[in-house]
């Protein structure tokens, strides 16, 4: 028989948040949600709850998730707000101190979160945590390893297509988390600000790294936190395209700081110069058109970002000697 204490301690754990909360975006993606929920059921890592939300999606998405997954909260937004506005909207239905985005095209390893919590643990100036991502189909073969942001204005996967064969096992700081499997410590989301949805898709992962370093926290790789990843089973393509040309020029406008810009400028512009080219050279690709149109998109936007762009610069507490450290910086190769 329990006591009186043991009643109102059970009732006081069942109002407390837990410590992380699994935000998947999801978008007529029911065909992946399974394998990503069952790795999720499997986790050591135990005190976390499941938000899945929904893009307005047209499949049975919703149905699978009532019908099969009862334990994963539903919130159905009933239109489509691209991966930043469905992340955000998972965020704020949430309350716990961790929140983890996670695509729906994963799988994750069992030891994830508790991968990732240990990390955090470990690191109480790391706002972001960044997991090993491999290809699903490929699991000797990275996505990414943490993602890079070059001086030239070029964000990236590192490690993408490499074999793992040990290179990328250090516990480490990185630039970026990526979107699909990138956790937050939610004292720093409310501090810098959650995901700018005005990125809609693409890059947005980056530009939340640029304003957590520039507030001065940092991201930490954890090696021994793993996702498997369908890579571009939700996405690619001429959307993909359109919104890497707009989104890269708005992290350039946006976040990139004014000193970095006197001493790189000229590698920027070299580098957005051929972009541009190489669509040119490929006009007849679907790809290469909606690039161009996402370049003029971004310039079209650039009087926008300003705009935010005073307000994250003037909150600046990071010194240009740590911010060229963590960026990658140009070879002759590149």
């Amino acid at each position: 028989m329990q006591g009186t204490g043991d009643k109102r301690q059970e009732a006081e754990d069942a109002g407390k948040p837990p410590l992380f909360t699994v935000v998947i975006p999801n978008w007529n993606g029911a065909h992946h949600l399974p394998d990503c929920l069952e790795s999720l059921r499997r986790q050591t890592w135990r005190d976390f709850a499941v938000v899945v939300v929904d893009n307005g999606s047209s499949d049975d998405s919703l149905e699978l998730l009532a019908r099969e997954y009862p334990e994963v909260q539903r919130l159905p937004l009933g239109e489509n707000r691209g991966f930043a506005g469905a992340c955000n909207a998972g965020i704020r239905a949430s309350r716990s101190p961790f929140v983890a985005l996670l695509n729906n095209d994963t799988a994750a390893d069992p030891r994830w979160l508790e991968e990732v919590v240990a990390a955090f643990r470990r690191h109480p100036e790391a706002g972001l945590i960044a997991s090993k991502m491999l290809l699903f189909d490929q699991r000797d073969t990275f996505h990414t390893a943490g993602d890079f942001y070059r001086v030239d204005g070029r964000p990236g996967n590192r490690g993408v297509w490499e074999k793992d064969n040990g290179q990328y096992d250090t516990e480490e700081p990185v630039f970026s988390a990526c979107g699909g499997s990138a956790a937050y410590r939610r004292a720093m989301l409310k501090q810098i600000g959650l995901l700018d949805e005005d990125f809609f898709f693409s890059c947005e992962d980056v530009d939340l790294a640029w304003r957590a370093q520039l507030a001065g926290w940092r991201c930490i790789y954890a090696p021994r936190a793993v996702v498997y990843h369908k890579l571009s089973a939700t996405g690619g393509g001429a959307t993909a395209s359109f919104y890497d040309g707009r989104n890269m020029i708005y992290l350039l406008v946006k976040d990139y700081p004014g000193d970095l810009w006197r001493i790189h400028w000229r590698a920027v512009l070299r580098q957005q110069w051929l972009l541009a080219r190489e669509a040119l050279q490929a006009w007849r690709g679907a790809a290469a058109r909606a690039r161009l149109r996402g370049m003029l998109a971004g310039i079209l936007g650039i009087p926008r970002m300003l705009r935010k762009r005073r307000v994250i610069q003037r909150t600046r507490e990071m010194e240009l000697g740590y911010l060229e450290s963590v960026l990658t910086q140009l070879t002759e190769n590149r």
